[in-house]
């Protein structure tokens, strides 16, 4: 049932991420709409099955746990992730997210104290060298047009840069609140709640933040006055891919998940290239770092 669950999050996800490229404009990628999206959508289920099961008991610890897993998943994983995919693309930023299993190794061994071997070592590698695979890729395809295009061009490249930064926040930002969920879930094995506390607390820090940044402002204000059909998609797949990553951990290890997770890149590519017929690249480059990322994830959870 776990292997299932992750199956359909990456898939869920991978939708996402091309949805994202199609519905973006300008300052607001939907992010905060997402969110919403999270909370009426995990709240249903937790509603539905509380009245159908009866309701679970209330621990402080988990209701702790899932708020710090809102605020780093919800909030800072899923605002920096479509920042990501909205600057660099849907591929891109997918290959990208599988920074997240480099991230929750080195959060293990610093903060957990987990055991660290070399097959882990080679796996980091491998993922690290995925991103600089792509970072290469996009600097001597943007070198070019730059120097012929001048100024535009050269903007052009910057904001390719700016998603390079935002995609490794977001995975670091996701694999320490894989941890806090996790912790959560031993806590109070309730993946719906947890998904709809977790949204609701990272829109609150949301709002807080539109108060001193003005594309959140837009972003807050365009949620409730304009209708954008490929924003909601994506906040709707982005909602079912978050709670059904929450049931899959509550049926298996988070490692497991995260290795069947490692499908979404190869997912997104085939949505974006083979279904939307988007003008995104498929490169031979982009194509080796979900490679190297997928098999460094690969030899993390199996010990290669």
């Amino acid at each position: 049932m776990g292997d299932l669950l992750a199956l359909l999050s990456a898939c869920s996800f991978a939708g996402a991420n091309v949805t994202i490229t199609r519905g973006a404009n300008g300052q607001d990628n939907g992010a905060f709409l997402s969110i919403l999206v999270t909370t009426v959508i995990a709240g249903a289920i937790w509603l539905h099955g509380g009245w159908r099961q009866g309701w679970a008991q209330f621990h402080t610890a988990g209701l702790l746990w899932f708020a710090a897993a809102g605020v780093l998943t919800i909030f800072v994983g899923r605002v920096f992730l479509y920042a990501s995919v909205q600057h660099v693309g849907a591929i891109r930023a997918s290959a990208i997210k599988r920074l997240t299993p480099l991230f929750s190794v080195l959060l293990g061994v610093l903060v957990l104290g987990e055991p660290f071997d070399s097959s882990m070592a080679i796996g980091m590698l491998l993922i690290f060298s995925s991103f600089v695979v792509l970072v290469r890729q996009s600097l001597s395809a943007g070198t070019a047009p730059r120097q012929a295009s001048g100024p535009g061009s050269s903007r052009a490249v910057r904001l390719v840069a700016r998603g390079f930064f935002y995609g490794p926040i977001s995975a670091f930002a996701y694999a320490a609140g894989y941890v806090a969920r996790k912790q959560g879930l031993n806590s109070m094995p309730e993946p719906a709640f947890g998904a709809m506390l977790g949204s609701a607390v990272g829109a609150v820090v949301f709002v807080v933040a539109a108060r001193f940044i003005d594309s959140y402002r837009l972003a807050v204000r365009n949620a409730f006055t304009t209708f954008n059909p490929w924003l909601f998609a994506a906040g709707v797949l982005s909602s079912m891919g978050q709670i059904l990553y929450f049931g899959a951990l509550t049926y298996s290890t988070m490692s497991r998940v995260a290795l069947i997770s490692s499908a979404e890149v190869f997912v997104t590519m085939l949505l974006t290239v083979a279904v939307f017929r988007s003008r995104e690249q498929l490169s031979a480059p982009v194509m080796l770092a979900a490679g190297l990322g997928t098999a460094g994830t690969v030899f993390i959870i199996f010990h290669l």
